[in-house]
């Protein structure tokens, strides 16, 4: 086998990478929006009263956040395995990047809700 015939095969290795890369991605974003339907279809046009609507608003928006913030974690490792399979530093940057905040996003979905009743 050639170097060239080396090469060529590392490029189409790129390639497919490349491509369930971009695959992984439009799959998590699909999800991220059927998530978000879900939550936003299973909130009741109707209230009983007002506290219990709020606390059904409060409900569906920390599912929300945690859903987002999960989802922003996991685009954030997929970036970051790509990054580390090409050995590209910005990318690996950017996936680090979005891992943390998504985690924080999802901790921020948890932790709220509970500081709730500390006033009540």
């Amino acid at each position: 086998m050639s170097i060239q015939g080396i090469g060529n095969m590392a490029k189409t290795a790129t390639k497919n990478a490349a491509a369930r890369v971009a695959s992984a991605k439009c799959m998590i974003t699909t999800l991220a929006l059927l998530m978000f339907l879900t939550v936003a279809t299973a909130v009741p046009v109707y209230a009983a009263g007002l506290p219990a609507f709020i606390g059904e608003a409060v409900d569906m928006l920390r599912i929300l956040v945690f859903a987002i913030g999960g989802g922003l974690a996991l685009w954030g490792i997929i970036n970051l395995l790509e990054g580390y399979g090409n050995d590209n530093p910005g990318a690996k940057s950017q996936g680090i990047k979005q891992l943390m905040a998504g985690g924080g996003i999802a901790l921020l979905g948890t932790i709220v809700p509970q500081l709730m009743t500390l006033f009540s």
